[in-house]
């Protein structure tokens, strides 16, 4: 069947929609004749490709930012529940992208631009397994979630960053907008205190500014934060940044950006493929995944290897 396009009409500041004829266009240009839908409302880019899957389409492809491929890649799973396996719901159907958005993070794993033209032409590239993250969380109201997710899931200081992005005016960009962000939350910023296990060992007690599960390179608009990881190599790279301050991220700023603040004081790096996470604050830290605020802990984060097919 024809390729579907899954389209946040209110991404690139209502570019997309403005523009949805020539976003057409460059796509037949590569693929051919397509079907499309817009999302409406929050998590409806899952429903849609669903949707799309059940009806026998076996190429998605997202218009929109991270948070669209989010919804997105939910969508290529019945909805998850904690304690239950994923459940695809076509078995080989492919992702594809054309990026959208502000922030960007998931494109620059794959060394994707903002050029329409030049992303399209690669919507009929190869197609890869990559891996897939899911986290069984707490919601605000106390009861238990699950979410996956393909670029970077987070405890502590970026759930409060990405709430303050997402509230913002995005049209200084995504950079910016997450500097801004990040700058404003670190202003009254204190680790936080959480127990881990990874891989089923032991406990570990840490204070943490940000405990990062990276299935992707780059998180905030653009903060190469786990310069090691790849989307098909089986493991979570893990990245923790502790007593990381406000002074910290102006000073250093540059070495978020590069990947060199691995090699700083205050940075641990590890690999796992599934990450147990605590709270032993008297209020529990909140997490993020993909960009978007989910809930608080107790989380659980799950490596899924191979289990999405992506064309890049």
């Amino acid at each position: 069947m024809k390729p579907f396009l899954v389209v946040n009409p209110r991404s690139a500041y209502g570019a997309t929609a403005r523009h949805f004829d020539s976003i057409v266009q460059a796509v037949r240009g590569a693929v051919g004749d397509v079907d499309h839908a817009f999302t409406e409302r929050a998590m409806h880019a899952a429903d849609l490709t669903r949707e799309a899957l059940r009806a026998g389409h076996d190429l998605v492809i997202a218009v929109g930012g991270d948070g669209t491929i989010n919804e997105v890649v939910n969508g290529f799973f019945l909805p998850a529940r904690p304690g239950e396996a994923p459940r695809p719901v076509r078995a080989g159907a492919a992702l594809a992208m054309l990026p959208r958005g502000t922030g960007g993070d998931f494109r620059r794993s794959l060394q994707l631009d903002g050029d329409l033209v030049r992303c399209a032409a690669r919507l009929n590239g190869e197609r890869i397994a990559i891996d897939v993250g899911r986290v069984d969380y707490t919601t605000s109201a106390g009861s238990a979630a699950s979410r996956y997710f393909i670029n970077v899931g987070e405890v502590g200081i970026g759930a409060k960053v990405v709430e303050i992005a997402n509230r913002s005016n995005k049209r200084l960009g995504g950079k910016i907008t997450f500097r801004l962000a990040s700058l404003r939350a670190l202003a009254s910023w204190r680790d936080v205190r959480i127990r881990v296990s990874f891989d089923g060992a032991p406990e570990e007690d840490l204070a943490v500014t940000t405990l990062v599960i990276a299935n992707g390179k780059y998180f905030g608009g653009g903060m190469m934060v786990a310069p090691e990881a790849r989307l098909d190599d089986g493991q979570f790279h893990v990245t923790i940044w502790s007593g990381y301050g406000l002074s910290d991220f102006v000073l250093k700023g540059s070495s978020m950006y590069d990947g060199s603040h691995v090699r700083l004081k205050g940075t641990r790096t590890r690999t796992a493929r599934t990450i147990r996470v605590t709270s032993r604050d008297p209020v529990s830290p909140g997490i993020e995944a993909d960009g978007e605020r989910l809930g608080q802990l107790p989380a659980t984060f799950t490596l899924l290897p191979g289990a999405l097919q992506l064309v890049r």
